[in-house]
């Protein structure tokens, strides 16, 4: 293993790894928050879908975080192509279902803002919330990317 590839981006063990996965969690945990907040969420499948990929995004994220602090404190090398695999799978999944449920999400937020006036027409509904969930879980799927992209050219250097 080059030194260069340990200090890739995102590399497992390292502290932009670490920074990375923070962050996953941070906008995740933040997504769920602001859309188990809104009213009337419960009603709405796209919605109940994005809380849950965020919970998953949520405790692989942090999973993988404690991982990072594990490694940097022991010390330890993180790059088996076994554990890797493992890296680069686990978040291709996450980035996919993070993906799908931010867009069926973002889909459901703007028919009601914008093509049936569900908004106006029920104030109760939290829409501005709806709409930031959405984009905090946007901003949740640009780190999972960042990841994914990041393992698999940890992957393919080992």
């Amino acid at each position: 293993m080059t030194e260069r590839m340990k200090d890739f981006l995102g590399s497992p063990g390292t502290w932009s790894g670490f920074a990375l996965r923070s962050a996953q969690c941070g906008f995740a945990a933040a997504s769920v928050a602001v859309m188990a907040s809104a009213n009337g969420f419960s009603n709405y499948t796209a919605f109940c879908y994005l809380i849950a990929s965020m919970g998953l995004q949520l405790l692989w994220s942090l999973g993988l975080a404690c991982l990072d602090i594990y490694a940097l404190r022991t010390k330890r090398d993180l790059h088996n192509p076994v554990l890797v695999s493992l890296f680069v799978v686990g978040d291709w999944v996450t980035a996919i279902l993070s993906f799908a449920a931010a867009c069926s999400s973002a889909g459901v937020a703007l028919l009601f803002e914008k093509d049936v006036h569900f908004c106006r027409t029920f104030p109760q509904l939290s829409c501005g919330r709806y709409a930031l969930s959405v984009l905090l879980a946007f901003m949740t799927w640009t780190f999972t990317a960042t990841s994914s992209v990041s393992m698999f050219w940890v992957l393919a250097s080992l």
